[in-house]
């Protein structure tokens, strides 16, 4: 599975922007899902995962209320529409993909996703 992130970029506090990202290489209705960030000097923070199914997961606390996840599996992309941001949502994103069948909990463990995208960068003055 390839993942290509896009969409980022550079925003006042209190604007918005969408990310999106393309799988390709497999089935992308029988792939999960899921965004994690990465902010400057900090670890990579997950912020929400979609299930194959088009369920989600609890949002991280940080973004709850602010982002929203979705797919469309016609078009094999997952997006991050993220509102009201602020500058401490300034990182790195990154997509992840799990391909096979997950039934647990942790869908913050960086541990259960097969792939990666290469990330793209979101900055957010004030």
């Amino acid at each position: 599975v390839q993942l290509q992130a896009s969409g980022g970029g550079s925003v006042e506090a209190g604007g918005s922007l969408r990310l999106s990202c393309a799988a390709s290489g497999r089935t992308f209705g029988s792939v999960a899902m899921a965004w994690f960030r990465q902010a400057p000097g900090k670890e990579r923070e997950f912020v929400v995962a979609i299930t194959r199914s088009g369920g989600i997961t609890p949002y991280g606390d940080s973004v709850k209320g602010r982002f929203t996840i979705s797919r469309d599996n016609a078009k094999n992309t997952v997006y991050l529409q993220m509102s009201s941001l602020k500058p401490e949502d300034t990182a790195v994103y990154y997509c992840a993909a799990r391909t096979t069948p997950y039934y647990g909990s942790r869908w913050y463990d960086r541990a259960i996703y097969d792939y990666w995208g290469q990330g793209t960068l979101v900055t957010v003055s004030s």
